[in-house]
Formats: C-alpha cells, sequence, structure tokens
C-alpha cells in the first residue's frame, strides 16, 4: 500500500487506499479553522474520483462555518487567481498534479493566492490532531458557485502589458494542443482561440480518463507528436491534468523537453521587461546563460513553486518557475501557469518570426537525465544519508536535499514531497555523460 504524502505541497495518495473521504473531511475542516472559519474557493481537476473528494471538502468546511466557493472542474492556476482576486481567506485546489488517475490530492491556498509558505503549512500539519469545534446549526457555512473564473484567469492573461496579442493574431498559428482529459480542456483550447490561433485538440475532454501517462514529458507525448507532423502544426503544447505544467513540440513534431518551456519565456518576458530571474536548484544551467544575456542575476531555491514564487515577489522579479514546465509570469500570478505561459511562447514566437525549431536550438545546449529511486518509505532516509559519503570529494549543496556540484555538471538528489520516491536530477553538457551520471549515482546509492 502507498503511503500518505503530507508536505508544504498539501496531502495526496490513492484514492480508497491512502487517501479516503474521511481523511479529506478531517484535512478540510481543520483547514476551516486554521483559516479563521472564513470563505473558502474550491476548485478540482476532472479525475473520476473529484465529486467524491469535492463533497467530503465541502461538508468538512461547511461544518466549521466556512462559506464555500466552487469553481467546478478548473485549473490549479485559476483556482489560485480566483482566491487572490477575492476576499476569501483561502482555498483547496482537489488534484493529483501529474499523478496517474488513482491519485487524487488536496492543495491548501492562503488568502494570497498562494499555496502555503513552508512555516504556514507546517503550523497547519501541526493543527491536524486538535479536537474540531464544529459550528452550531445557525452558523453553519453555505456553499455558492462561480462560474467565470475561467474568464477572469483569461481576460489576466490576455492583459498582459508585454504581449502583442494583435502581433500573435497575425500570424494565425496552427497549435495542436493536448490536455490529457485534465482540467486544461475548460481553459487551453479556449485560450488559443482567443490569440487567434487555428486549434487541433487532443484528449480536451475533462472526463479523468487520461489518455496517456499525463506527467508531459516526451516519452509520453508521442500523440502529439505525430499530430504536429500530420498537421503540419506551427507548435505543439501539452499540459499536465492540473495545467500548471507545460510542455512544447516543436514544428517537427518534437518535444523539445520541459525544460524549454520556462526557458523560451524567460528569453520573451527579459526582453521586454528586466529584472531578476527564479527558480530552483533542479532546473537547467541555461536561466544563468539567458540571464547573463540580458545583464541580470538568478536567484536559486528549493524544488517547489512556493519556494519561487515567494522569492519572485520579494523581488519583484518578471519570470521565473521550474524547469518540469512550470511558468511563473509575475503579470499574471506568482503560480506555475501552463495557459500563461503558452500565451508567452506564442508572444516569443511571433516576436521572433522563427519556427520553434530554431528558437530552441538558440538556447544553450545541456542535457538532463532524470530518474528516480523507489523504495519503501522507512528506507527513504537511510538512502538520503549516503549521499554525503558517496560524494564527500564534491562540493554540495544542502538547500533542498543535497545537491552534487562537479566540473561541468551537478547531480540533485532529493526526496520527493509528492510519491514515495527519491528524485536524482543530473545535468551536463552531454546527454551520454548525463545519463551515465545519472545510472551511476543510483547504482551507489541502492547498491
Amino acid at each position: 500500500m502507498s503511503k500518505l504524502m503530507i508536505s508544504v505541497s498539501g496531502v495526496r495518495g490513492i484514492f480508497g487506499e491512502t487517501l479516503t473521504p474521511e481523511i479529506a473531511l478531517n484535512f478540510a475542516t481543520h483547514f476551516g479553522i486554521f483559516r479563521n472559519r472564513g470563505k473558502i474557493i474550491v476548485g478540482r481537476d476532472s479525475r473520476t474520483t473529484g465529486p467524491a473528494m469535492f463533497n467530503a471538502v465541502v461538508s468538512g468546511l461547511l461544518s466549521v462555518g466556512c462559506d464555500v466557493v466552487d469553481l467546478g472542474i478548473v485549473s490549479t492556476p485559476t483556482v489560485l487567481l480566483a482566491v487572490e482576486e477575492s476576499n476569501a481567506e483561502g482555498g483547496i485546489s482537489i488534484t493529483a498534479s501529474h499523478n496517474s488517475s488513482e491519485w487524487n490530492a488536496m492543495k491548501f491556498v492562503s488568502g494570497n493566492g498562494m499555496f502555503l509558505f513552508p512555516e504556514e503549512a507546517d503550523k497547519f500539519i501541526g493543527s491536524l490532531n486538535e479536537p474540531v469545534q464544529y459550528s452550531s446549526w445557525d452558523k453553519m457555512g453555505r456553499l455558492s458557485h462561480d462560474t467565470n473564473a475561467n474568464k477572469r484567469h483569461l481576460k489576466k492573461i490576455m492583459n498582459i502589458s508585454y504581449l502583442d496579442i494583435e502581433k500573435i493574431k497575425a500570424k494565425n498559428f496552427k497549435v495542436v494542443i493536448d490536455c490529457v482529459n485534465g482540467a486544461g480542456g475548460v481553459i487551453s483550447p479556449q485560450l488559443l482561440h482567443e490569440l487567434g490561433c487555428e486549434v487541433i485538440e487532443l484528449n480536451c475532454e475533462p472526463t479523468g480518463y487520461f489518455a496517456h501517462t499525463p506527467e508531459p514529458l516526451k516519452k509520453n507525448l508521442k500523440q502529439l507528436e505525430d499530430a504536429v507532423k500530420e498537421h503540419k502544426a506551427d507548435v505543439g503544447f501539452a499540459n499536465d491534468p492540473d495545467v500548471d505544467r507545460l510542455a512544447v513540440v516543436s514544428e517537427k513534431g518534437e518535444c523539445i523537453g520541459e525544460e524549454l518551456s520556462l526557458l523560451l519565456s524567460e528569453k520573451y518576458v527579459l526582453s521586454k521587461v528586466k529584472g531578476d530571474i527564479v527558480t530552483n536548484l533542479s532546473s537547467s544551467m541555461a536561466s544563468e546563460d539567458i540571464a547573463k544575456e540580458f545583464g541580470v542575476n538568478v536567484h536559486r531555491t528549493k524544488v517547489g513553486e512556493i519556494n519561487v514564487g515567494k522569492k519572485m515577489q520579494e523581488l519583484k522579479s518578471p519570470i521565473g518557475g521550474e524547469g518540469n514546465g512550470g511558468v511563473i509570469c509575475a503579470e499574471v500570478h506568482y503560480t506555475r501557469d501552463a495557459p500563461a505561459g503558452m500565451a508567452l511562447i506564442l508572444g516569443y514566437m511571433a516576436e521572433r518570426e522563427l519556427p520553434m525549431s530554431e528558437l530552441a536550438n538558440e538556447i544553450p545546449k545541456y542535457y538532463f537525465a532524470k530518474d528516480k529511486i523507489k523504495v519503501d518509505p522507512a528506507d527513504l532516509d537511510s538512502i538520503m544519508a549516503k549521499v554525503p559519503e558517496v560524494f564527500s570529494n564534491f562540493k554540495l549543496d544542502k538547500t533542498d536535499g543535497i545537491k552534487v556540484i562537479g566540473d561541468k555538471f551537478w547531480i540533485h538528489i532529493r526526496k520527493s514531497g509528492t510519491e514515495p520516491i527519491i528524485r536524482v536530477y543530473v545535468e551536463s553538457e552531454t546527454a551520454q555523460r548525463s545519463a551515465e551520471i545519472c545510472a551511476d549515482t543510483i547504482a551507489k546509492l541502492v547498491g
């Protein structure tokens, strides 16, 4: 049986095993009290277990006196933006993000429209064993519905000050969009239409029956690659189920890697607005090259969008994100947002008047190898304890897990906050070297 994962990212597990409606109700009840029994905005992705989770969450919130606003099936960034632009005390996004369909989760949002800061999340998690004081019959919360959250999200993207909407529309880009039958189907095709694109939709019905493994990695996007070639499209985009991650396929039908979503966005935004950029420790060294080109600095944070978003907010950074396809556009909000990323990349394509493959080739070339160590949850810490011994001759950065810094390569080894695994990321100047370093690292840690 899998472990119920509780972290600053929220709580997630396999529905019916480690995550049940009873557990969801308990978390929601305590979250409502934690947020001062105020208004809470709730949205969910398209998973088939979503309605059961939603009803449990709403029951918990109403029972402690919270008014609840139901957004329906929406992207996670839509939930976050709705909280930010309201007088709500917080929000809950019911989604397991890129996890497969048997998983579900709850992501907890602060009143500022960002996920709970780590110290705030720790305080909330620490409150979960406290007794619940339910509200009296005459102080129950009320449930209402908001059907316009997507429209407001789209308007915010279309109003990005440096985005030349008319120039994008004039290009009439042909775009294939794959939403894996997740929540992207309710927003991403609509954005592309508003940007004047000719849109070919793949898996855009939000049924929760994911058409392929939902993480937007090259190995899972062959259907999209084939469709781009078949339709002679200018570009292909893929969203994960809750629409906070974006992958790009060039006009040649080649997935250029989720890292490029952020790097292309950095190139475009910095050509319009100067400011330091923020990304996490596991993202590409190419960000430093791009920052140097525009005379700005890169700030590295722990993995997790809240860490990146918080630092961006402090620095008033115009662009940042994570190399897993998570683009954060400050003019929209300080959270990962795949639709905003699509708009930025189309803006860049229109501005440069070059095909996607050529724009990708302009990005300095480094090569990633990414793998994971699946072990019993009880063994996670003992494996992590081996890292300083195995790499005792290298510089080690312990900001988040352990990052091993070598000669023109790095290895980032950290426990996942969403699954019972250890992630191993490697970047170097060649694909072969990265793959060899990654395999050698795992062999040494599990041997």
